[in-house]
Protein backbone atom coordinates (compact mmCIF):
# COMPACT_ATOMS: atom_id res chain seq x y z
CA UNK A 1 0.00 0.00 0.00
CA UNK A 2 1.29 3.26 -0.88
CA UNK A 3 2.07 5.79 2.14
CA UNK A 4 2.45 9.36 2.26
CA UNK A 5 6.16 10.21 1.02
CA UNK A 6 8.01 13.02 3.42
CA UNK A 7 8.01 15.79 0.97
CA UNK A 8 4.44 15.18 1.13
CA UNK A 9 3.74 15.52 4.62
CA UNK A 10 6.41 18.82 3.93
CA UNK A 11 3.89 20.26 1.77
CA UNK A 12 0.94 19.20 4.21
CA UNK A 13 2.33 21.11 7.33
CA UNK A 14 3.53 24.02 5.36
CA UNK A 15 -0.40 24.26 4.20
CA UNK A 16 -1.37 23.93 7.61
CA UNK A 17 0.78 26.37 9.25
CA UNK A 18 -0.05 28.76 6.32
CA UNK A 19 -3.70 28.45 6.45
CA UNK A 20 -3.87 28.24 10.39
CA UNK A 21 -1.69 31.06 10.27
CA UNK A 22 -3.53 33.48 8.32
CA UNK A 23 -6.72 32.43 10.28
CA UNK A 24 -5.16 33.48 13.60
CA UNK A 25 -4.17 36.89 11.95
CA UNK A 26 -7.85 37.70 10.75
CA UNK A 27 -9.42 36.59 14.40
CA UNK A 28 -6.97 38.95 15.97
CA UNK A 29 -7.52 41.60 13.92
CA UNK A 30 -10.88 41.45 14.22
CA UNK A 31 -11.07 40.95 17.90
CA UNK A 32 -9.19 44.66 17.89
CA UNK A 33 -12.25 45.83 15.86
CA UNK A 34 -15.18 46.56 16.39
CA UNK A 35 -17.01 43.20 14.86
CA UNK A 36 -20.59 42.57 13.60
CA UNK A 37 -22.12 39.32 12.21
CA UNK A 38 -22.05 41.17 8.99
CA UNK A 39 -18.23 41.22 9.01
CA UNK A 40 -18.38 37.53 10.24
CA UNK A 41 -20.77 35.94 8.12
CA UNK A 42 -20.28 38.46 5.03
CA UNK A 43 -16.25 38.15 4.87
CA UNK A 44 -16.86 41.83 4.78
CA UNK A 45 -18.21 41.96 1.93
CA UNK A 46 -14.62 41.21 0.69
CA UNK A 47 -15.29 38.12 -1.85
CA UNK A 48 -16.01 38.33 -5.08
CA UNK A 49 -18.68 36.47 -7.28
CA UNK A 50 -15.61 33.91 -8.26
CA UNK A 51 -14.36 33.58 -4.78
CA UNK A 52 -18.19 32.56 -3.22
CA UNK A 53 -18.39 30.35 -5.91
CA UNK A 54 -15.14 28.36 -5.54
CA UNK A 55 -16.09 28.32 -1.59
CA UNK A 56 -19.36 26.87 -2.25
CA UNK A 57 -17.49 23.92 -4.48
CA UNK A 58 -14.55 23.31 -1.87
CA UNK A 59 -16.96 24.07 1.33
CA UNK A 60 -18.56 21.23 -0.17
CA UNK A 61 -16.45 18.84 -0.56
CA UNK A 62 -15.05 16.91 2.10
CA UNK A 63 -14.04 13.46 3.85
CA UNK A 64 -17.65 12.19 3.24
CA UNK A 65 -17.79 12.97 -0.19
CA UNK A 66 -14.69 10.79 -0.54
CA UNK A 67 -15.48 7.94 1.63
CA UNK A 68 -19.22 8.10 1.80
CA UNK A 69 -19.84 8.94 -1.71
CA UNK A 70 -17.73 6.57 -3.07
CA UNK A 71 -19.12 3.86 -1.30
CA UNK A 72 -22.79 4.77 -2.40
CA UNK A 73 -21.40 5.45 -5.83
CA UNK A 74 -20.20 1.78 -5.73
CA UNK A 75 -23.36 0.54 -4.34
CA UNK A 76 -25.99 2.56 -6.05
CA UNK A 77 -24.29 3.04 -9.40
CA UNK A 78 -24.91 6.67 -10.86
CA UNK A 79 -27.67 7.80 -9.64
CA UNK A 80 -25.77 9.11 -6.71
CA UNK A 81 -25.26 12.08 -8.23
CA UNK A 82 -28.55 13.16 -8.66
CA UNK A 83 -28.29 14.33 -5.12
CA UNK A 84 -25.30 16.68 -5.96
CA UNK A 85 -27.10 17.98 -9.40
CA UNK A 86 -29.79 18.63 -7.44
CA UNK A 87 -27.87 20.88 -5.25
CA UNK A 88 -26.68 22.48 -8.02
CA UNK A 89 -29.63 23.53 -9.23
CA UNK A 90 -31.60 24.34 -6.14
CA UNK A 91 -28.08 26.69 -5.09
CA UNK A 92 -28.42 28.69 -8.16
CA UNK A 93 -32.39 29.39 -7.29
CA UNK A 94 -31.11 30.65 -3.95
CA UNK A 95 -28.48 32.42 -5.34
CA UNK A 96 -30.43 34.16 -8.07
CA UNK A 97 -33.73 34.73 -5.82
CA UNK A 98 -33.81 34.48 -2.01
CA UNK A 99 -30.30 35.95 -1.47
CA UNK A 100 -31.12 39.41 -2.93
CA UNK A 101 -34.32 39.64 -0.86
CA UNK A 102 -32.41 38.85 2.21
CA UNK A 103 -29.64 40.90 1.62
CA UNK A 104 -32.15 43.99 0.98
CA UNK A 105 -33.44 43.07 4.57
CA UNK A 106 -30.27 42.72 5.84
CA UNK A 107 -30.59 39.34 6.65
CA UNK A 108 -27.73 37.37 6.99
CA UNK A 109 -28.11 34.11 8.87
CA UNK A 110 -31.46 31.85 9.68
CA UNK A 111 -31.52 32.85 13.24
CA UNK A 112 -31.82 36.20 12.01
CA UNK A 113 -34.12 35.61 9.42
CA UNK A 114 -36.76 33.49 11.93
CA UNK A 115 -36.28 36.14 14.40
CA UNK A 116 -37.77 39.02 12.37
CA UNK A 117 -40.42 36.64 10.74
CA UNK A 118 -41.68 35.03 14.06
CA UNK A 119 -39.71 35.88 16.73
CA UNK A 120 -36.81 35.27 19.11
CA UNK A 121 -37.92 32.24 20.94
CA UNK A 122 -38.14 30.45 17.63
CA UNK A 123 -34.62 31.87 16.62
CA UNK A 124 -33.16 30.21 19.89
CA UNK A 125 -34.53 26.83 19.13
CA UNK A 126 -33.58 26.83 15.59
CA UNK A 127 -30.66 27.94 16.28
CA UNK A 128 -29.63 25.50 19.27
CA UNK A 129 -31.22 22.42 17.42
CA UNK A 130 -29.49 23.52 14.50
CA UNK A 131 -25.79 24.02 16.65
CA UNK A 132 -26.40 20.44 18.07
CA UNK A 133 -26.83 18.60 15.03
CA UNK A 134 -23.85 20.24 13.36
CA UNK A 135 -21.72 19.37 16.14
CA UNK A 136 -22.78 16.06 17.09
CA UNK A 137 -23.83 14.45 13.78
CA UNK A 138 -22.18 16.59 10.70
CA UNK A 139 -18.98 17.79 12.47
CA UNK A 140 -18.29 14.33 14.23
CA UNK A 141 -18.69 12.31 10.61
CA UNK A 142 -16.68 14.67 8.89
CA UNK A 143 -14.08 14.48 11.51
CA UNK A 144 -13.90 10.60 11.68
CA UNK A 145 -14.04 10.22 8.10
CA UNK A 146 -11.18 12.55 7.80
CA UNK A 147 -8.89 11.07 10.39
CA UNK A 148 -9.96 7.57 8.71
CA UNK A 149 -8.61 8.72 5.41
CA UNK A 150 -4.92 10.33 6.67
CA UNK A 151 -4.62 7.13 8.53
CA UNK A 152 -4.74 5.03 5.38
CA UNK A 153 -2.43 6.75 3.57
CA UNK A 154 -0.13 8.01 6.69
CA UNK A 155 1.59 6.97 9.32
CA UNK A 156 -0.08 9.26 11.70
CA UNK A 157 -2.30 7.43 14.42
CA UNK A 158 -6.15 7.76 13.92
CA UNK A 159 -5.81 9.73 17.46
CA UNK A 160 -3.74 12.71 16.47
CA UNK A 161 -5.43 13.02 13.17
CA UNK A 162 -8.56 13.71 15.18
CA UNK A 163 -6.89 16.46 17.47
CA UNK A 164 -5.08 17.45 14.62
CA UNK A 165 -8.35 17.99 11.97
CA UNK A 166 -10.08 19.59 15.50
CA UNK A 167 -7.63 22.18 15.72
CA UNK A 168 -7.49 22.82 12.41
CA UNK A 169 -10.88 23.66 12.07
CA UNK A 170 -11.00 25.40 15.20
CA UNK A 171 -8.19 28.17 14.07
CA UNK A 172 -9.82 28.21 10.71
CA UNK A 173 -13.09 28.95 11.89
CA UNK A 174 -12.27 31.60 14.66
CA UNK A 175 -10.72 34.15 11.30
CA UNK A 176 -14.79 33.86 9.93
CA UNK A 177 -15.90 33.76 6.44
CA UNK A 178 -13.35 36.03 5.03
CA UNK A 179 -10.92 33.37 6.05
CA UNK A 180 -12.86 30.17 5.11
CA UNK A 181 -13.47 32.05 1.64
CA UNK A 182 -10.01 32.78 0.41
CA UNK A 183 -8.53 29.56 1.52
CA UNK A 184 -11.47 27.68 -0.24
CA UNK A 185 -10.20 29.66 -2.97
CA UNK A 186 -6.90 27.66 -2.53
CA UNK A 187 -7.99 24.13 -2.32
CA UNK A 188 -10.52 25.04 -5.15
CA UNK A 189 -7.57 25.93 -7.65
CA UNK A 190 -5.56 23.34 -6.52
Amino acid sequence: MNKLQFADYVVFFIYFFIVAAYGYYIYRKKRSAAASSKDFFLAEGSLTWWAIGASLIASNISAEHFIGMSGSGFALGLAISTYEWMAAATLIIVAVVLIPIYLKNKIYTMPQFLAKRYNDKVSTVMAVFWLLVYVFVNLTSIIYLGALAITSISTLSFEWCIAGLSVFAVIVTLGGMKVIGYTDVIRCSC
